[in-house]
């Protein structure tokens, strides 16, 4: 029993983080329609940015909020060069350009930091708690409340304020929304730039844990973006319960099988998915007349 729960506790920490990814990808593809692959690097630069600060004697809860400002001037930046001036481009000619800032990133990261791996204490100490026989550790306990917030605030920021609506109005229809006032192009703005900060946040809270380097980016959105198949595209819910099943099905495979089959078992889940419910956990079945 202590040995599920142990499992159990590591899944539901790791499925955070995907869940975390999987937001990101799920507000800028609610936004835009497109799925911006380079929501990975987004992740390292806020793991990255906290573990030089902290390194250079920046207190840990100084640190965290400055890397997750770089991150989000960086979606900013994503957005405004590379995504806005493409204009009207076909979606896969869009979707080709945030795979080329992914890479732009990954070596701008490689030069301004480095190569080796990086960590930082966790930010209540580094003493495990005992549970029922399993162990937590403190940061895993900030990695589910951080990702549980994000959520709550997506959920009251899409549903109680005016950025908010303006970008489900812009989701919804570009033109209609512009023709009814709404600024379509800060909504968008705003939508790159949140979901670059909840990327870099999560990367932020789990580098204790799971540690970073320059070259994780693509595994991390990988990951998110199974999480983000398996919930339902452009379903938030979908993507907090895609995330944390992913991460469970990584942290039973492991435990029960091999750790050399983690990272397959969880695309082998999403392969099912495509074939049974290609809409996913939680989204909605689409139909066409013809």
């Amino acid at each position: 029993m202590a040995e599920l729960l142990q499992f159990l506790v590591s899944g539901v920490t790791v499925g955070a983080i995907y869940a975390a990814v999987a937001l990101g990808f799920t507000l800028i593809y609610n936004a835009t329609g497109v799925v911006n692959f380079a929501q990975g690097e987004f992740v390292v630069i806020g793991g990255l940015t906290a573990a030089a600060l902290i390194g250079a004697g920046v207190p840990p809860l100084l640190a965290a909020p400055l890397a997750v400002l770089a991150g989000l001037v960086m979606g900013l930046l994503l957005y405004r060069l590379a995504i806005r001036p493409a204009g009207q481009a076909p979606l896969v000619s869009l979707i080709i350009i945030t795979i080329g800032a992914s890479i732009f990133l990954r070596g701008a990261m490689q030069m301004v930091f480095d190569k080796q791996i990086h960590r930082y204490d966790g930010f209540s100490g580094e003493a495990p708690i005992g549970f029922l026989g399993a162990t937590i550790l403190p940061q895993s306990l900030w990695i589910i409340g951080g990702s549980l917030v994000v959520f709550a605030f997506l959920a009251w920021f899409m549903g109680h304020t005016r950025a908010g609506r303006g970008i489900r109005a812009t989701a919804s229809n570009r033109l209609a929304a512009a023709l009814v006032g709404i600024n379509t192009k800060a909504a968008m703005n705003l939508s790159f730039a949140l979901s670059a900060a909840i990327g870099a946040l999560a990367g932020v809270l789990a580098t204790p844990v799971t540690f970073t380097s320059y070259d994780v980016g693509v595994l991390v959105a990988l990951k998110g973006f199974s999480a983000t198949m398996l919930g339902g595209v452009g379903s938030a819910q979908g993507a907090l319960a895609g995330g944390l099943l992913i991460g469970l099905i990584e942290a039973l495979t492991a435990g029960y099988l091999s750790s050399d089959y983690k990272d397959a078992a969880a695309f082998v889940v999403i392969l099912a998915v495509l074939f049974l419910r290609p809409q996913g956990l939680f989204g909605a079945r689409m139909t066409e007349r013809v």
